[in-house]
């Protein structure tokens, strides 16, 4: 235990990982940092203070259009995202996604993967390549109506949405690209947290004031500002992006939007 501990505070690598060096290298400290450097994994861990903003967005959908997935595999610059190993570690890891459907991202990072864990293949990958690396988040959706997938912009925005209807695959995507396009925070206004919506009120109460409105105005004003901004956040208020006179709810008609995920890098 006393040498796993100078191994993870010479390297930075996980518990596991030091005793695994440990173990292949008789006991030998030094070797084992040399095991960890060849793997990847110690020089992986020293990147652990830079941020990695880029990435890719891969996501696919199902032969009958029920189930959807959805991950975020990041990077720090664009030219690494649009490597080719980089690129099909984020299939294989979506197809992990795909075939275990694990409950949360710790479950998939520790999913099986070849030899060794999703997390584990991550940072082998980024010690060579020398750049932090992360699966940052993935999205599963199932359905008995209809779900769709959509990618925008070579994968830097990832939108996954269904619908209760079978057979809408051309609204589904129509309704994908608005979410795209238009980043709804919330599905309706009654989903929009009180806490913000208080947060709003006061800042455009510091703008009215600095405006010049009376304080006695305020409350006549304040609900058509808050309805306004509601109606800019709540995918079912939007304005259509495919044409602007509607709203999004006017052509659903009486169909649902069940659930969206947008990511976006």
């Amino acid at each position: 235990m006393e040498k796993i501990k100078q191994l993870r505070e010479k390297t930075g690598a996980g518990m596991v990982d030091c005793k695994k060096a440990l173990d292949e290298s008789g006991g030998d400290i030094e070797k084992a940092i040399e095991l960890l450097r060849k793997k990847g994994i110690a020089k992986a861990a020293k990147r652990g203070d830079r941020e990695a903003k880029e990435g890719i967005i891969k996501l696919e959908s199902n032969d009958d259009n029920t189930e959807a997935y959805m991950v975020e595999l990041n990077s720090e610059t664009d030219f690494v995202s649009r490597n080719e190993k980089f690129q099909n570690l984020a299939n294989a890891i979506l197809k992990n996604v795909k075939e275990k459907n694990p409950n949360n991202l710790e479950e998939l990072n520790s999913s099986s993967m070849g030899d060794s864990t999703v997390k584990e293949t991550v940072e082998n990958l980024s010690g060579t390549i020398g750049e932090k690396m992360g699966v940052k988040d993935f999205s599963i959706l199932k359905t008995n109506g209809t779900v769709f997938a959509y990618s925008h912009m070579n994968g830097r925005i990832g939108v996954l949405v269904s619908l209760d209807r079978t057979g809408q695959e051309a609204l589904a995507k129509n309704i994908a690209m608005h979410i795209a396009a238009a980043n709804p925070k919330y599905m309706s206004p009654g989903d929009v947290p009180q806490e913000e919506i208080d947060k709003e009120e006061e800042i455009y109460k510091e703008q009215l004031l600095k405006e010049g409105k009376p304080e006695a105005m305020l409350e006549k004003i304040m609900p058509g500002k808050i309805a306004k901004y509601k109606s800019e956040i709540c995918l079912l208020e939007q304005e259509y992006v495919m044409e602007d006179k509607k709203k999004v709810k006017d052509v659903l008609g009486d169909i649902k939007i069940e659930k969206f995920v947008r990511y976006s890098l």
